[in-house]
């Protein structure tokens, strides 16, 4: 059986031995194909194979606990059209599934913004990506400019734009930008006067035209940022559930199909389209648990991420068909 994980750390060079062992003794590829498939040189493949054996990572089968989540990384590209997906294995405690997502966000962040091609990169709000930016390795990317892509809450958090957008820009000591706004507006015609405005078309606009952006989904219960804190005095829960929504991504509140719901909150919506995602070359959803898998179904059967950072037991419930019964609540 493969080991299971005794803490929530996650062992990155553990990690990719497994990649390399799967994709070599498994999916049959040569170590060259192996190493383009993983952005590596052919001798660091070799190298890797054979700290694998030495470990004793592989026998007859993958002995460790990455293995079924490798599998699931495959089979979760395969169905939702993604370039990439990182699987980190469940915790023992259901409560701790978000840290070990944003754990494995973390180390995936580190990778992506080391890299010099990117020059803008988004990110969004909310507990998930709090915790990336507390397990993100310090860079010194001077020319790397770190824009939050939501406007605010009313209420101070750890967890809004501002506070993670400041964090991450510090540990890459890069510039940021802020989205000067709140989420919603009182009205349509309210919005459509703020955001005519040249400082909110331009930050829009240098949004849209972000290398990569990183982000979360909220689901519908008071767990989520923003039912709790960011929904206008007027929109209640139940008027959006009563709408056909299953959560929210940047703002827009979705039906079970990844459509917005029809309702105005989504006319008042101070920030970019859910579309606008298409346009963005590496766009990064990072969600687990039970309560958020309708909500990343939705998200992702659009066709509009392109890596998915997410847990073993979210990953398995999101392979399963939509009739088939889903996790128990968190």
């Amino acid at each position: 059986m493969p080991r299971a994980p005794k803490t929530l750390a996650i062992d990155e060079n553990e990690r990719f031995l497994a990649r390399v062992a799967w994709a070599y003794h498994v999916e049959g590829l040569t170590q060259g194909a192996v190493a383009e498939r993983l952005g590596v040189t052919r001798l660091r493949v070799n190298k890797a194979l054979s700290e694998a054996r030495r470990k004793g990572l592989v026998r007859i089968s993958l002995n460790t606990h990455f293995a079924p989540c490798i599998e699931m990384e495959e089979a979760l590209k395969a169905r939702y059209g993604l370039r990439e997906a990182a699987i980190a294995p469940s915790p023992e405690r259901v409560e701790d599934t978000q840290t070990v997502v944003g754990i494995a966000l973390g180390h995936l962040l580190s990778v992506v913004l080391a890299d010099p091609a990117l020059t803008q990169f988004g990110m969004s709000w909310g507990n998930t990506l709090n915790i990336a930016t507390r397990h993100v390795d310090p860079l010194d990317r001077p020319d790397l400019e770190i824009l939050s892509v939501m406007g605010g809450t009313t209420r101070g958090s750890d967890i809004s734009s501002f506070e993670i957008t400041t964090r991450l820009a510090d540990l890459c000591n890069a510039h940021h930008s802020f989205f000067p706004a709140p989420l919603y507006a009182g009205t349509r015609a309210s919005r459509d006067t703020i955001v005519g405005q040249a400082v909110f078309t331009d930050i829009l606009e240098r949004i849209r035209k972000v290398d990569a952006l990183a982000m979360a989904v909220g689901d519908m219960s008071e767990r989520s940022l923003l039912m709790r804190d960011a929904l206008p005095p007027d929109v209640t829960v139940e008027a959006l559930l009563a709408a056909g929504a299953v959560g929210d991504v940047l703002g827009t509140v979705l039906d079970a199909s990844g459509h917005p719901i029809d309702h105005p909150i989504n006319e008042r919506l101070i920030g970019i389209d859910f579309t606008d995602l298409a346009a963005i070359p590496n766009v990064i959803l990072a969600a687990g648990g039970a309560h958020k898998v309708p909500i990343i179904r939705a998200v992702l059967s659009r066709g509009l991420v392109d890596t998915f950072v997410s847990d073993e037991a979210t990953a398995r419930a999101l392979l399963e068909p939509v009739s088939s019964p889903a996790l128990e609540p968190v």
